[in-house]
């Protein structure tokens, strides 16, 4: 008995003294990348964004065709300040890391903030570098709300947000700026829906009623579409289903142009793979330019 309480001291202290080392690492860049956000500069945010996490926001830029790099500091708000926040964690698994922070969470618009979590995740280069940061909001869960304020951190041990995954995510291909902006929505109650656009923009809805920008707009001439459906748990696989392709018209009071569509009725199974295609004609082209 006395081995084992030894035992579990050593793992405790262990786990208090990595993050002890990580924790400062971490917050000096979440940091310096909030500042440099604020500052609206540039090299900074460059230095110390993770690679896949910069290209992506790269390319849904110069795919809603806006300027790059400015338009990455068009925030409505600033980058919540650590500062008046709890320390909750600093994990560590492999070269991927979170960081997790409990309290008012003040997104600057406006009202009285609540109790919260923050989490903010960071790839390892030669530096730990920022990736993203998840917002969980505890309004529906006050016992947890009560837990993590007493210092009891089970809530995080449950939620995927707050776990390391030692995956470091791979480097999109960069895109060219869009000719012709995109979307690509999905209606999927009960079953996931996995789409491709022209090779280089990928997408996933689970259980979804939304629409994303496609990466690299739509192309003149032929655009392909790749799609993938699943049955999620729960799901009966006969759900009503639509899938469709977007372009947005730049100029005023124009509604978007439905390029593509998949879709069935309730009952009916949808194929579970499937390459179909749409073409941007000049005809097409001019409604969406004006030219």
């Amino acid at each position: 008995m006395n081995r084992l309480i030894l035992a579990i001291s050593f793992m405790i202290m262990a786990t208090t003294q990595a993050q002890e080392l990580l924790r400062p690492a971490l917050e000096n860049t979440y940091n310096t990348w909030r500042d440099a956000m604020i500052r609206r500069d540039a090299s900074t945010w460059q230095n110390v964004t993770a690679t896949h996490r910069r290209i992506e926001v790269k390319n849904r830029i110069v795919s809603e065709k806006r300027a790059f790099p400015s338009s990455v500091f068009d925030l409505p708000a600033p980058p919540p300040s650590l500062t008046g926040l709890k320390f909750l964690s600093a994990k560590q698994n492999g070269a991927t890391a979170k960081a997790a922070y409990f309290g008012k969470i003040n997104f600057g618009v406006g009202g009285s903030p609540t109790d919260n979590l923050l989490v903010l995740s960071f790839i390892r280069g030669d530096s730990w570098l920022y990736d993203r940061a998840d917002f969980i909001n505890l309004a529906a869960l006050p016992e947890v709300r009560k837990e993590l304020g007493a210092g009891d951190l089970s809530y995080l041990k449950e939620i995927p947000e707050a776990q390391p995954s030692g995956v470091v995510p791979p480097t999109p291909i960069e895109a060219h700026p869009a000719k012709y902006i995109a979307k690509v929505y999905a209606f999927c109650p009960g079953r996931e829906v996995r789409a491709q656009i022209n090779k280089i923009s990928h997408h996933r809805f689970s259980n979804a009623k939304e629409a994303e920008i496609v990466i690299g707009g739509a192309l003149d001439g032929s655009n392909e579409v790749q799609f993938t459906t699943r049955k999620l748990p729960g799901g009966t696989g006969k759900e009503v289903m639509t899938l469709r392709v977007y372009l947005m018209p730049e100029v005023p009071d124009r509604k978007p142009i439905k390029a593509f569509e998949y879709q069935i009725a309730a009952g009916v199974t949808p194929k579970s793979f499937a390459t179909a295609s749409f073409s941007l004609d000049p005809a097409v082209a001019s409604q969406l330019t004006g030219r």
